[in-house]
């Protein structure tokens, strides 16, 4: 089995998973539950890292999907696109940035870092999904690369 067609698939269920690990951990936070929140968090890193390396493996070696829809669809597929882009390169350092602070034990800046990072990651994972329905599903490349 060719594995490169499957990594959009694959990513996807990434981000679907990213969403629920880092909901949980936020869940645990808000109860003051710290260990839950930590374990879950750490999932969530290695499922981000894993949708990275399955993301840059995907790209290398395909480049860019052509989207297949046509008429009003398209501004509204390239404007999630577009926002999905720009917030995904911003979202890498403030994991990191937020992820480091609390590995430092720096929890109250971690804490304000968090409150934007929380949000943005979600969008970036939830955004992820919908760019790759919208490409590979509701208007699937004519290229057989679903």
């Amino acid at each position: 089995m060719e594995i490169i067609p499957v990594l959009p698939h694959l990513q996807a269920g990434l981000n679907v998973a990213t969403v629920c690990l880092i909901s949980i951990a936020y869940y645990n936070i808000r109860r003051e539950n710290r260990a839950a929140h930590r374990q879950f968090m750490l999932a969530a890193l290695v499922v981000s890292a894993l949708f990275m390396v399955s993301y840059l493996t995907y790209h290398s070696q395909i480049g860019n999907v052509k989207f297949a829809g046509a008429g009003g669809v398209r501004p509204v597929y390239f404007m999630i696109l577009a926002s999905h882009v720009i917030l995904a390169a911003l979202i890498v350092p403030m994991v990191i940035t937020t992820a480091f602070l609390a590995l430092r034990g720096r929890f109250e800046r971690h804490k304000r870092i968090a409150r934007w990072t929380f949000p943005v990651w979600i969008y970036v994972s939830v955004s992820g999904v919908v760019v790759y329905l919208m490409a590979f599903h509701l208007y699937p490349p004519r290229v057989g690369l679903s």
